[in-house]
């Protein structure tokens, strides 16, 4: 009788709430697709594809067929390809943008040990009991904040070059502060992947199937 008690038990602390939440999960697969594609919408653009280069590439291969087209032409060819690009580039930032607002609902409806405090009173806690990796866990919670932040800068700054006739004397700003923080994201994914990597194979196994899964139950939900 006591091993069935113990059987249901843990069945029911399984099935319960999860320490990671399904919106988090969601928003968190859902958002490091649409960054690696807006990535690779700016991979395309400026290392595959030189659109910047393109012009005097179609000129020799059409000359090489016997078709010669003016400059001004050529340049028209290009620019078909180059709005293509942006075109999925500012729609996956727009889709990037309401899955920030999503995120921002996802965290006022945490509860318990799912809430962001709880996570850091929690390592601080590992932290003032000496556990090993305890600091390092707490400058990874700061990191994510870190990356929240300049992700609401991206995603501002992207919309106000999309809206650029309505805010025309800050469009120079605005494409300046994007392109960093640009190469601040790029730089948290490849550390974030790299991390996380190291985590798995060392001292933290488990870290994706749990952003997967949910982890372990949560407590106090």
């Amino acid at each position: 009788m006591a091993s069935v008690q113990s059987a249901s038990t843990t069945s029911t602390t399984n099935a319960g709430p999860r320490h990671n939440s399904l919106g988090l999960r969601i928003w968190h697969w859902s958002n490091s697709g649409l960054v690696l594609f807006q990535l690779m919408t700016i991979l395309f653009m400026f290392v595959i594809v030189k659109v910047k280069t393109l012009a005097p590439e179609f000129s020799q291969v059409l000359a090489e067929k016997g078709v010669n087209l003016p400059a001004t032409e050529l340049r028209g060819l290009t620019r078909i390809i180059s709005h293509r690009i942006w075109d999925w580039h500012i729609w996956v930032g727009i889709a990037i943008s309401c899955l920030l607002a999503f995120r921002v609902v996802v965290s006022f409806r945490q509860r318990g040990s799912q809430r962001t405090a709880a996570k850091l009173a929690a390592i601080r806690a590992r932290e003032a009991r000496g556990e090993a990796g305890a600091t390092k866990a707490r400058w990874v919670r700061y990191s994510y904040r870190a990356f929240y932040i300049i992700l609401a800068v991206m995603v501002v700054t992207g919309l106000a070059l999309v809206f650029e006739d309505y805010l025309e004397p800050i469009k120079e700003v605005s494409e300046t502060i994007h392109e960093y923080t640009m190469y601040a994201v790029i730089a948290f994914v490849a550390a974030h992947i790299v991390g996380v990597f190291r985590s798995e194979v060392t001292d933290e196994p488990g870290v994706v199937s749990a952003m997967i899964n949910g982890g372990e139950p949560a407590e106090n939900i």
